[in-house]
């Protein structure tokens, strides 16, 4: 079992910088995926990036390839997401997730999520 729990949202203006933070309470073993995704209003959950545990080899969105990092630190059971030159359709509630897989690659898809937390709000404005 793993609870997840997000923290680090707010309100912002455009092109500020946030940093998300997830710890887990439980064990995050070497081949599962830590995964962001986040939720607009009104419009379905999407993959952000995810982290694998054991390489921290990350995976991208390609909305947030160029602006979004995703980093991890295992002895604090934590994994961050930087977002940098935030816009207004940045404005979401953020999720971690787990993926527990031995698959070789990430999976981008909200339904192979083992994990949730509750999410944090992060809102853009202009």
């Amino acid at each position: 079992q793993l609870e997840l729990a997000e923290s680090g949202g707010g309100l912002v203006q455009t092109g500020a910088s946030l940093r998300l933070s997830c710890i887990g309470s439980g064990t995050i073993y070497a081949n599962d995926f830590m995964a962001w995704f986040r939720q607009a209003p009104g419009q379905e959950r999407e993959f952000v990036g995810s982290i694998r545990w054991r390489s921290a080899k990350t995976t991208y969105a390609e909305s947030a390839k160029d602006r979004f990092r995703i980093s991890r630190d295992a002895a604090l059971n934590t994994v961050y997401l930087q977002m940098n030159n935030l816009k207004p359709e940045d404005t979401a509630v953020y999720y971690c997730a787990c993926d527990r897989t031995m698959e070789s690659r990430a999976s981008t898809r909200a339904n192979d999520m083992e994990y949730w937390g509750k999410g944090t709000l992060v809102t853009v404005s202009s």
